[in-house]
């Protein structure tokens, strides 16, 4: 093959790559809720706070709507909830591994 094929074939690849961005980009600009993040932007009442497997069919998620949230149980036949207007977390979790020991602040 002559460096012509090569050119080619870069040009080509560059051009797919374009166009598959190009597409991605119309997309999220003409339809921003359908790629937001999972905790919303501003101006976004309803939002996943937090989400934990259970099992293969259920999974515990915690919603938040304006200033409430709410703690689901999603799988099976229906959704179930377990408790509605939740209490936030008045505590912090210390950041690091489940399962290892924390430094003892000896007095």
């Amino acid at each position: 093959m002559d460096s012509a094929h090569y050119l080619r074939f870069i040009l080509s690849l560059v051009a797919v790559l374009g166009l598959i961005f190009g597409v991605l980009w119309v997309v999220r600009q003409r339809l921003p809720g359908m790629m937001a993040g999972r905790s919303g932007g501003p101006g976004r009442r309803l939002a996943v706070v937090e989400s934990l497997t259970l099992d293969v069919k259920h999974r515990l998620v915690l919603v938040r709507r304006d200033d409430r949230e709410h703690l689901l149980v999603l799988g099976g036949g229906q959704p179930v909830v377990v408790e509605t207007d939740c209490p936030r977390a008045a505590f912090a979790i210390p950041p690091g591994k489940p399962g290892t020991p924390k430094p003892e602040t000896g007095a």
